[in-house]
């Protein structure tokens, strides 16, 4: 028996990886203690409002990701957003990380936001090469 699936099932598959991501760091962000931050190498900072923040953006982010992954066709646009903000994520935690402080965390976090942009963007062009077949 072969698995055979189309290259927008891939991309529709990728998009709820990185939205069911995207929402685990939110939570993450939301529930962290500050003591785990201060051991990743972060500043102390005991106002839970700017993690609180974040974990609400990368949740709202999933669901503009879940909604890609749910219909890649009808919310090609939201696909191409997706892909770009990975590569601004990138951008941005690799400019942080190169003249603002370097850690580790954010330097990973640059490389995986970079992987997943690129997977993405491959699925994306792979499916628009795909040729539409009748049911």
């Amino acid at each position: 028996m072969r698995l055979s699936i189309t290259w927008h099932q891939a991309l529709s598959i990728f998009l709820w990886l990185i939205a069911l991501h995207s929402f685990a760091v939110g939570i993450g962000l939301i529930v962290m203690p500050g003591s785990f931050m201060e051991q990743l190498g972060y500043g102390s900072c005991s106002e839970r409002f700017f993690r609180t923040q974040g974990g609400v953006f990368h949740i709202a982010m999933a669901v503009g990701y879940a909604l890609a992954a749910r219909n890649a066709k009808k919310f090609e646009c939201l696909v191409i957003f997706s892909i770009l903000v990975k590569l601004l994520a990138t951008v941005f935690l690799f400019s942080y990380a190169l003249f603002v402080k370097s850690l580790a965390a954010i330097a990973l976090s640059g490389l995986f936001d970079f992987l997943m942009g690129l997977v993405l963007l491959y699925l994306y062009r792979r499916t628009k090469q795909e040729v539409p077949h009748e049911v």
